[in-house]
């Protein structure tokens, strides 16, 4: 690990090591720039990416930008932002291609004599996903991960929780900077879990990876760091957020008493297998007559919770051994779902999946563009935390990877384009930072308070602001986090911070974040529905 000191500096920071984390890290790196890429876990793999099982979209038979750019929108329910979709559409498969099949050699599944193994999920008009088994996710990060750990332009430290972005407006302590109408991020304040110092880290640029909100909900598919940390502390400096109501639901995840909310991948679906109830008979075609099972995951994820509810059942069938239409065994084509659903007596090449809707994405977050940029200056984002239109009001099957990898590589472009005319930091205005000030010396990390805490938020954003939600419901939930946040607040300010104390004050805050937005929009769109 590298031996960082109270105050360091950098070309670039990257937030994060998921898929557009470590691209970003990865291109910059290479353009010859000096980077920190960090993750405040001890393993750089415990990612959302890593647990991405279906794939990344390419190019189908027949094809085209266009064709993909029509079911982007459909998908997100004709509110994406059609330069960023068109944008993702023509230059996304190109990164894929050129980055990993050409360069990074990721071990794509193959068929007919070598050529790439295309599969479908739901909303797409034709078969175009490619995919490594069913851990797309994990083999891509893995082949990633060693090339960002060899470059020597590349420091990737682990272990270190961001706390507040650092900005001239409120940071410096010059009322030179501060009368500036534009504000700039030089930096962050990072905190080691282990040593319990706050570093201040600068640098001429800083990029948001960190990631979605899942793990705000009682139950989810997401990896548990997944609390909304980038957005909150983007918010806090003052960047715009967008589209904070649009949390999409996994129609499918496994259900089962003492198992985590494991997801059971779209590609399933889209190789045949169907939802039926507990009775055996399928219903999708009376939700979605022309798509059916592969309806977009919104409504795919209303249909199961109506099933449920009018029949007063806790879960419903995915029956994939009936329908499979594969040409190698279910085994050898899902072998990660086999083994995770084994532990718990459930052959998926012999009986259904009893399975359940469960937190997935987040379509929101920090408004920026195509080259990463954010209302901020020097301040990114790409992946998940961002923004960028391209998932509208609900996300389409397979292309957040696509977005991470594709934004991750213009946004570093872009930054090495920026640097290279000369667009640094001044040496002054980093001068004028302070150190990080403890705020509070009582040490009140008390496990089973924080505990109970997160539950608190979990279960108020499941309750409330989940799949379906009313205006009353919408309330209670801003009402009681608004309570919850004035307390946690003050606890924040008078304790010793630490990483469970900085994740608490961050989830709250992000989950007031997305009821408030939630309780605004009074329209129905996408993974937003509302009854009242």
């Amino acid at each position: 690990m590298v031996n960082l000191k109270n105050r360091c500096i950098y070309d670039v920071i990257v937030l994060g090591t998921g898929i557009s984390g470590l691209t970003t890290a990865l291109t910059l790196g290479r353009h010859g720039l000096n980077v920190l890429c960090v993750t405040k876990n001890s393993d750089p793999l415990a990612t959302n990416s890593v647990m991405a099982q279906g794939g990344i979209i390419f190019r189908g038979s027949g094809d085209s930008s266009a064709l993909l750019a029509q079911d982007i929108m459909h998908a997100g329910a004709d509110i994406c932002h059609r330069p960023a979709v068109d944008f993702l559409a023509k230059h996304g498969p190109d990164v894929v291609e050129s980055l990993l099949i050409r360069d990074l050699k990721v071990p794509f599944d193959t068929e007919n004599g070598g050529h790439l193994h295309l599969t479908s999920e739901g909303a797409h008009s034709c078969p175009r996903i490619i995919h490594v088994a069913d851990y797309t996710g994990k083999a891509i990060e893995q082949v990633m991960l060693n090339a960002v750990k060899n470059h020597p332009n590349i420091d990737l430290v682990t272990d270190l929780t961001a706390i507040d972005l650092l900005t001239i407006r409120h940071h410096s302590t010059s009322y030179e900077f501060k009368y500036n109408l534009e504000n700039e991020c030089v930096g962050v304040y990072l905190f080691h879990n282990g040593t319990r110092e706050v570093i201040a880290a600068f640098s001429n640029a800083v990029v948001l990876a960190t990631g979605g909100c899942g793990h705000l909900y009682s139950h989810t598919t997401n990896w548990p760091g997944s609390i909304g940390q980038g957005m909150v502390m983007a918010s806090r400096a003052g960047a715009y957020l967008l589209n904070t109501e649009y949390v999409q639901f996994h129609p499918t995840a496994l259900y089962r008493t003492g198992a985590d909310r494991f997801l059971i991948s779209e590609s399933l679906r889209g190789e045949g297998a169907r939802l039926i109830n507990l009775s055996g008979e399928p219903f999708m075609e009376r939700y979605d007559p022309e798509l059916q099972d592969l309806a977009p995951r919104d409504v795919v994820a209303r249909a199961i919770l109506e099933e449920m509810t009018l029949r007063g059942e806790e879960c419903v069938l995915l029956d994939l051994a009936s329908h499979y239409k594969g040409s190698i065994s279910i085994q050898e084509r899902f072998p990660t779902i086999y083994r995770e659903c084994q532990k718990y007596g459930i052959d998926i090449s012999r009986e259904p999946i009893p399975v359940v809707p469960a937190a997935h994405y987040f379509c929101g977050g920090v408004l920026s563009n195509t080259e990463g940029q954010t209302t901020i200056r020097r301040l990114y984002a790409v992946g998940e935390v961002s923004c960028t239109g391209i998932h509208g009001a609900n996300r389409l099957a397979s292309s957040s990877l696509l977005e991470g990898l594709t934004w991750g590589y213009y946004t570093a472009l872009s930054i090495g384009k920026t640097l290279a005319q000369g667009r640094r930091l001044s040496r002054r205005i980093l001068e004028t930072i302070p150190d990080w000030i403890p705020s509070g010396q009582r040490d009140d990390e008390d496990p089973a308070l924080i505990l109970q805490d997160w539950t608190r938020i979990r279960s108020t954003m499941w309750n409330y602001a989940g799949i379906t939600r009313t205006k009353e419901r919408l309330e209670r939930a801003v009402a009681d986090l608004g309570d919850l946040s004035k307390r946690l607040t003050l606890f924040y300010h008078e304790s010793l911070i630490s990483k469970p104390i900085i994740e608490l004050f961050q989830g709250t805050m992000a989950a007031q974040i997305i009821t408030e937005a939630a309780l605004r929009n009074t329209r129905s769109r996408g993974a937003h529905y509302r009854k009242s």
